[in-house]
């Protein structure tokens, strides 16, 4: 058993320099396909916070404009309720995704794809609400 702590703990330092020396376009083991599903993750990540941004502030500006009157929350509270269900639903869906190599060295390779692939299909959910809230 501490040797596999150790092996983890080993892997998981050295992580950081390998992902630089990685060609992800042409990985060459799991190890550099699990590493380039993660920095696909990341990439995916970052695209999503930055149209995120956009897309609470328009909400938020939404609920500036008035009260509705018909006591249901805002733009805003709906949008933050939404993403967070999401959230919920990616990371539980991945995992299962992952399942069909639970415990292997594919499992996190795997759910890292789903998460990238899940990450930009909410992307572009989100782009085109913000294109439909500046045309109202």
């Amino acid at each position: 058993m501490k040797r596999y702590f150790l092996f983890a703990a080993v892997a998981l330092a050295s992580a950081p320099a390998a992902a630089q020396d990685v060609d992800c376009d042409n990985p060459q083991t799991q190890t550099e396909m699990t590493i380039c599903a993660g920095q696909d993750y990341q990439k995916a990540d970052t695209e999503l916070n930055a149209v995120w941004t956009k897309a609470i502030a328009i909400a938020r500006e939404s609920d500036n404009l008035g009260d509705a009157g018909d006591g249901r929350p805002g733009y805003e509270e709906t949008l933050r309720k939404a993403e967070r269900a999401w959230i919920a639903f990616r990371d539980a869906n991945c995992d299962y995704e992952g399942f069909s190599a639970r415990g292997g060295s594919m499992e996190p390779m795997l759910v890292n794809q789903c998460l990238a692939r899940l990450t930009r299909d909410r992307t572009r959910q989100l782009r085109d609400l913000i294109q439909q809230m500046g045309t109202q």
